[in-house]
């Protein structure tokens, strides 16, 4: 289970989609916000990456096989815990298990000794980047294109999908795995 510490901000400001949509008022401000929102999350779901930097918890099996964490790319991983089966948690001591950020940007835990615990959490952060600014200009246009997207076919429901222009401005960032 992954619980994302913080909501995921908007990859875009609203001054970025106001101009992209020629929009002067601040009327739909609340609207476009969560347009760009949602677009920041169909843009993580389609890249298989988080976008901003944000902390992680997530509880994995105790297993003394490598295991991936499920966000990526990963920044730091700062600590293991073993969970009981009450649900309470323990650090564990530095060498009971092994953490690995491969160049791919993935984090991996094995649990060399749980002290018992069936489950251990993985307190970590990740994203691409710490603020919007750094972000890559392709990730970041496409997002406003997409919310721009919705924002303007928001009371048709073709079932169309995203324009092609922004898959095709989000694809090189696109990490795809095997299971």
């Amino acid at each position: 289970m992954i619980v994302i510490e913080e909501p995921p901000a908007p990859p875009v400001t609203l001054a970025e989609m106001k101009a992209f949509l020629r929009i002067g008022s601040g009327e739909e401000d609340a609207l476009l916000a969560t347009l760009a929102r949602s677009a920041g999350e169909m843009c993580e779901r389609f890249t298989g990456r988080s976008l901003l930097a944000r902390d992680v918890t997530e509880t994995l099996p105790a297993s003394t096989a490598w295991t991936r964490l499920g966000a990526a790319p990963v920044r730091g991983i700062d600590g293991v815990e073993a969970v009981d089966a009450a649900g309470g948690a323990a650090a564990l001591p530095a060498d009971a298990y092994a953490i690995d950020i491969d160049a791919a940007g993935d984090g991996w835990v094995r649990v060399l000794r749980a002290a018992g615990a069936k489950q251990v959490r993985v307190a970590y952060s990740a994203g691409m980047a710490a603020e919007i600014e750094t972000l890559p200009e392709a990730l970041r246009h496409g997002v406003v294109r997409l919310a721009a997207h919705l924002y303007t076919h928001r009371d048709r429901h073709d079932g169309a999908g995203p324009p092609a222009a922004v898959t095709a401005l989000w694809r090189p960032w696109r990490r795809l795995r095997l299971r």
